[in-house]
């Protein structure tokens, strides 16, 4: 049933790919994965905003379902509305941080004489999204598998079962390098956009954190003097 429900959601997102997807770079989907300056660079000189919406909504459902399993949200609810609550909180806050993330890397970067456009980071992010996306497949045997404990802290069935727990480790594990290899490609992609060394990327993504931080560290000051 969960399975099911989760496919239903997913539908109009992997039709909508399929369309627009003929007439991308052969393969981005695979080639993003080894040779990601190659495949943004293809991406932006000839497809520039083609996939990036359902991409980065994709992504946000992908992220969402991902905390609501870290934060134990079974605890407190039952599967069908976790995933219900993903299916709808994800794909906006998916848009909401391609727009402020693309405007906000491609305005610090323009303070580290980088070439990248808001358009171009939009395309950075969206397509950054590609391991994520890819990792919503392994929730189908996770929740054939383990059900409801995917999302609870107590986990009875797996604490009785070594199998159960071996393989749980090793799913967790392909999570972790799906992870660790989006931030890599998101990088290798915003290197490539802004012409920056890898580096000079890392500084354009401290700086664009900075921007964000700073001011609410000082409007959260100013707030905390007036109450006290």
């Amino acid at each position: 049933m969960y399975v099911q429900k989760a496919r239903a959601a997913l539908d109009p997102f992997v039709r909508r790919l399929s369309d627009i997807g003929a007439n991308l770079p052969a393969r981005p989907w695979v080639s993003i994965w080894t040779r990601p300056r190659a495949t943004m660079r293809t991406i932006l000189e000839t497809h520039h905003g083609r996939l990036v919406l359902p991409l980065a909504m994709l992504g946000g459902f992908a992220a969402v379902l991902n905390n609501a399993s870290f934060r134990n949200m079974g605890d407190s609810s039952s599967v069908p509305h976790i995933f219900l609550v993903s299916a709808m909180a994800g794909p906006v806050a998916g848009l909401i941080g391609l727009y402020i993330g693309g405007a906000l890397l491609a305005w610090t970067g323009r303070w580290l004489n980088g070439e990248a456009t808001g358009r171009d980071v939009r395309a950075v992010l969206a397509w950054s999204n590609i391991p994520l996306i890819w990792g919503l497949l392994l929730w189908i045997p996770e929740l054939m598998l383990f059900g409801k404990e995917m999302f609870t802290r107590e986990t009875p069935r797996l604490d009785a079962s070594l199998f159960l727990a071996i393989t749980f480790l090793g799913f967790t594990a392909v999570g972790f390098v799906l992870t660790v290899w989006t931030i890599i490609i998101f990088i290798q992609c915003l290197a490539e956009a802004q012409r920056f060394s890898i580096g000079k990327t890392l500084g354009n993504i401290v700086v664009a954190v900075l921007a964000v931080l700073i001011p609410i560290g000082v409007i959260a000051a100013i707030i905390d003097g007036i109450f006290r």
